[in-house]
């Protein structure tokens, strides 16, 4: 047995997530092992990163069903890097779930994770499996800030309190891969185009639970509290409003139907914490991206260029293919200078909903990462969603005993946090805001 496997380790994010994990402060208390297809790559990676003869080395076609049967049986935790997820994902998902393993990936693939759902959910359940998407920079600081925004306005005023509207706003600097691009054109090129449409409607990865409407999409995103910033479209703001939609709707569910939730009988008893994790019917999220010029006016261009841009993509194949010609290949990413040197700053402004005795709170909470997010910060956020799921499942949320394909909030949530703090690389803080210009009670 090893604690963790690496699944598409000779990858460009899988050799940084095996760096990682390689020269971890906790290294002495897990094992793990390195998977790939290619077994000369696995070896150049042996060589590249001096692993010892305790890191396994597992030759793994993730296309061949009996060999990722095998492999997942004998580990505890998998992170899997190997996408397009939509091609290559499905068969490592179903053998987690029918043997009860534990397990992450980088997906922003909403499409596939609906299909995950609606296939191995029930049985991660029954086997106590949990299944974690996204733990990357889709859509980690979205998720856990939407939490952390929630525990704060809920110290300040109570646990009956709800959330109204909430908001990310991304300050980033980073670079893009041969494997993100590949994601993207198998999107366009594999994927039944009604299933990309579906996969953008409110609470696509909500259980069967919806919440109110999102507000529509705009050109122009005024950032509160920040007179003249504006945020331009996120090319990620979808499948991390799928993400945080999801935590929204499995708190919301377990906290009305723990019966039917078929929570464990010790998690059962934790009600009150599920109750305290509840964001509530009137909550709606949205995202943006702030450009480093400021003003309505380039957040507006922006927008309609993107849109554009999009557009002649999915339309005309011949564009796609002669773009692919001069972009990243499969393994290839940014330097690491490019990664040392890349940051983000995450920015949530959630607002709870007035009563007749509490006017609304605001709060704002912000997690501010050194290094590139998409890569050299998504190894570490990956590799740490691992860790606490083996060494840290005592101290888990409530739902992730319940196992089932979870989100990062709802599986890891506070030690996610905590973990990530501890790393060096990763800042989280919340503070409710008074007035315009106090912030005051802050409360990390």
């Amino acid at each position: 047995m090893v604690d963790i496997l690496v699944l598409g380790a000779t990858g460009f994010t899988g050799r940084l997530i095996t760096r990682y994990l390689a020269s971890h402060p906790e290294r002495a208390s897990f094992k793990f092992a390195v998977a790939a297809r290619s077994k000369s790559k696995l070896e150049d990676l042996v060589k590249t990163y001096e692993l010892g003869d305790d890191v396994e080395r597992l030759q793994v076609d993730v296309t061949d069903a009996d060999q990722v049967d095998a492999a997942v049986r004998r580990a505890r935790v998998v992170i899997n890097t190997v996408g397009p997820y939509w091609r290559w994902g499905t068969p490592v998902v179903q053998a987690c779930a029918r043997h009860g393993k534990h397990y992450v990936d980088l997906s922003g693939e909403t499409h596939w994770n609906r299909s995950i759902i609606d296939k191995y959910d029930h049985l991660a359940m029954k086997t106590r499996a949990i299944i974690v998407p996204a733990c990357g920079f889709d859509s980690v600081p979205a998720d856990l800030l939407v939490l952390l925004s929630n525990t704060t306005l809920k110290r300040a005023a109570g646990t009956h309190t709800t959330l109204a509207a909430s908001q990310t706003f991304y300050r980033v600097r980073g670079g893009v891969s041969g494997g993100t691009l590949a994601t993207i054109i198998s999107a366009l090129e594999d994927v039944p185009p009604q299933t990309i449409r579906a996969s953008t409607s409110d609470y696509y990865l909500s259980p069967a639970i919806r919440g109110a409407h999102s507000p529509r999409m705009r050109l122009a995103y005024p950032e509160p509290r920040a007179m003249g910033t504006f945020g331009t479209f996120f090319p990620m703001a979808q499948p991390n409003r799928a993400v945080v939609q999801r935590t929204w709707g499995l708190h919301a569910l377990a906290a009305v139907s723990p019966t039917g939730y078929n929570l464990p009988r010790h998690v059962a008893a934790q009600m009150e914490e599920v109750q305290a994790r509840v964001y509530g019917p009137q909550f709606t999220y949205q995202e943006a991206m702030v450009l480093p010029v400021p003003g309505r006016v380039p957040a507006v261009l922006f927008s309609v260029g993107f849109m554009l841009t999009a557009v002649i993509l999915t339309v005309f194949r011949p564009v796609r293919q002669l773009l692919w010609k001069f972009l990243p290949k499969s393994g290839e990413g940014p330097s690491e200078t490019l990664m040392q040197n890349g940051w983000v700053k995450a920015t949530n402004y959630t607002s709870s909903v007035p009563t007749s005795a509490q006017p609304a709170l605001h709060v704002k909470s912000a997690m501010r990462g050194r290094g590139d997010p998409g890569y050299l910060l998504t190894s570490v956020m990956i590799a740490e969603s691992a860790l606490a799921l083996l060494l840290d499942n005592a101290q888990l949320p409530p739902l992730a005993h319940a196992g089932g394909v979870l989100t990062p909030a709802s599986a890891l949530g506070e030690v996610l946090m905590r973990r990530l703090e501890k790393t060096g690389r990763v800042e989280f803080e919340s503070v409710i805001l008074h007035t315009e210009e106090d912030e005051v009670k802050k409360d990390r």
